[in-house]
């Protein structure tokens, strides 16, 4: 089992949503967060004053999904996601040992 952690832009959320529903991949945590990359931040006027905005709004997907299932989710979120504009995202996968439903007790791929 691997973790896909995907950091987009807000507004491509609903795209990459209904594009991995759409392949029969349900399930995922979905988080407000800020951060910058290679773009640093940008610049903005407000009432005639500049300023700098340093941190930039995104969104954070969290999938877990079976090994086999990683290739396709990554291309259906990164597809999805695409703008070609810098500040596109990252996606990272990272291994599972264990997961537990809470509910039935159900472990690992039975679990997801």
């Amino acid at each position: 089992m691997k973790k896909i952690e995907a950091i987009i832009k807000p507004f491509k959320l609903e795209d990459v949503k209904d594009s991995l529903s759409e392949a029969g991949i349900t399930g995922m945590t979905v988080s407000d967060v800020k951060g910058y990359g290679r773009q640093q931040g940008h610049s903005e006027l407000y009432r005639g004053a500049e300023y700098v905005v340093d941190f930039l709004p995104k969104i954070k997907l969290e999938l877990i999904v079976a090994e086999d299932q990683v290739d396709n989710t990554i291309s259906i979120i990164t597809e999805s996601a695409k703008t070609g504009k810098i500040g596109d995202g990252k996606i990272f996968v990272s291994s599972i040992e264990k997961v537990v439903r809470i509910r039935t007790g159900e472990e690992d791929e039975e679990a997801i």
